[in-house]
């Protein structure tokens, strides 16, 4: 078996899914003291910062975020976990992905606390879906 191409940073964020983005922002801020993050309302997304890390609201009432809506009604809550990594090759990465069976369902450059980087979305074998990202190719932003 092959040694994984990267080593772990850390967890970068979580996706939480919500159904009233006005009591869930009302809750991390006032209750935990969040401090609003990146917005994308396009997609019915708002992030705020927990420490060094982002939790991520993703409001599954707006038409922005039908990705996010669960099969089942209530079927979950979290839509996935992002582990921050070191540089790695994206090419190693693949086959490393493919020495251990594990498909890649997705490949794109996302934000995240540590900005925007490459990153690779796959399943463990419960189907939570893991996002890995490597270090910020440049800072995320509203723009």
């Amino acid at each position: 078996m092959s040694r994984p191409p990267f080593s772990l940073v850390g967890i970068d964020h979580v996706v939480f899914t919500v159904d009233d983005m006005a009591k869930a922002l009302a809750f991390y801020h006032n209750v935990l003291g969040c401090v609003p993050g990146y917005s994308y309302p396009a997609l019915g997304m708002e992030q705020v910062w927990c420490g060094a890390a982002l939790i991520v609201l993703w409001d599954i009432t707006d038409p922005g975020a039908a990705d996010a809506v669960p099969p089942i009604a209530g079927g979950r809550n979290v839509d996935h976990i992002c582990l921050a990594l070191s540089p790695f090759a994206p090419e190693d990465m693949r086959a490393h992905m493919a020495a251990h069976g594990v498909t890649i369902e997705n490949e794109a450059v996302h934000g995240g606390a540590r900005g925007r980087a490459q990153s690779f979305y796959i399943r463990d074998p419960f189907g939570n879906k893991l996002e890995l990202k490597g270090p910020a190719q440049y800072p995320d932003g509203r723009g």
